[in-house]
């Protein structure tokens, strides 16, 4: 009886051994820490696949532990990485007409990033992902807004004679062109530059104003309310023969937990803009609003300069363009 128990024993466990031996592992980079938004998306998904039983598991590499962060999308493209969460824009040297999902005022607010997601204009940027064996599995924007030293930023005026630090190229094209000077840093230096009074203002992510605590060195903070300026495409990538690749109860459970990441994505992604503003008044800095005539006069000043410039570079550029600026 005691042996038989044994040998029924050893048969289970292997059994176990042979399930994992034949589940597939996929791997998935990010450059985050695990209290991030964009980690806890990758979670919910490896989470719910795990759940779903279908021999499928994700191995999470966050804190740029197994890619550089710029490094990314390169080797997702060649199958060498499965997953990532990744700034899209970071591949504009790959793909120029990525450069559009992060442009300033080409995304009003939540609502209306969620509706370029779902566009012809995201249509065809994931047409050019697929000429690189590139597919999205969560859509997801987050935004940013201004902090400044001295006082608050909600017009083209108000960072005139400036010393400015923008989130991206395109973002310093339109502050050089309302008379700011531009001083490019990583968001990390912000704080330090403002301390040594080498910055006026800055414009940044709202998690990063936060996490970066530069609510000790400014005077004023313009968050990311009705309308923002700062929006930046941060999605969820796959390797596309990898996901052709599983079978189709892999495929549907990797789609559902998606879908359920992205509308976590969305939501949490407004709770981060308000939670900022809160972290900034709580500090004792001044909160400013952004009014659509504000917007109105920024996006203008960019058509002017970072639209101009994007459409002179990029072959298609004019016609992508218009697929964005075409969605309400």
């Amino acid at each position: 009886m005691k042996k038989n128990l044994l040998m029924t024993g050893a048969a289970v466990a292997m059994m176990a051994l042979s399930s994992m031996a034949n589940a597939t592992e996929l791997r998935l980079s990010h450059q985050w820490s695990n209290k991030d938004i964009r980690h806890q998306v990758a979670q919910m998904i490896a989470d719910d696949v795990a759940a779903a039983d279908v021999d499928l598991n994700i191995k999470i590499f966050g804190s740029k532990s197994l890619f550089k962060p710029r490094e990314q999308y390169k080797p997702l493209s060649r199958g060498q990485l499965d997953m990532t969460v990744l700034p899209l824009s970071y591949a504009g040297g790959q793909q120029p007409a990525y450069n559009l999902t992060l442009m300033p005022g080409l995304v009003k607010n939540h609502d209306h990033a969620a509706r370029l997601s779902a566009s012809p204009f995201m249509e065809a940027l994931e047409a050019k992902m697929a000429e690189d064996d590139v597919m999205v599995l969560v859509h997801g924007y987050l935004a940013g807004g201004f902090a400044g030293t001295e006082k608050c930023i909600t017009h083209p005026d108000d960072v005139k004679g400036l010393q400015t630090r923008a989130a991206g190229k395109a973002f310093e094209q339109m502050l050089a062109g309302a008379g700011a000077s531009i001083a490019s840093m990583a968001s990390s230096e912000i704080y330090n530059a403002m301390q040594t009074g080498v910055l006026n203002a800055a414009n940044t992510s709202s998690s990063s104003f936060v996490s970066y605590r530069v609510y000790e060195q400014v005077k004023c903070y313009t968050p990311a309310g009705d309308v923002a300026l700062w929006f930046m495409y941060q999605p969820v990538l796959m390797n596309k023969s990898t996901f052709d690749g599983l079978n189709e109860d892999q495929q549907n459970a990797l789609r559902a937990a998606a879908e359920k990441a992205e509308s976590f994505y969305l939501e949490e992604a407004k709770m981060q803009d308000a939670a900022s503003a809160k972290v900034f008044s709580d500090a004792g800095v001044e909160i400013a609003e952004m009014s659509a005539e504000d917007f109105a006069a920024w996006r203008a000043l960019a058509q002017e300069t970072s639209y101009a410039k994007f459409v002179a570079e990029v072959p298609d550029g004019q016609a992508l363009l218009d697929l964005a600026l075409a969605v309400e």
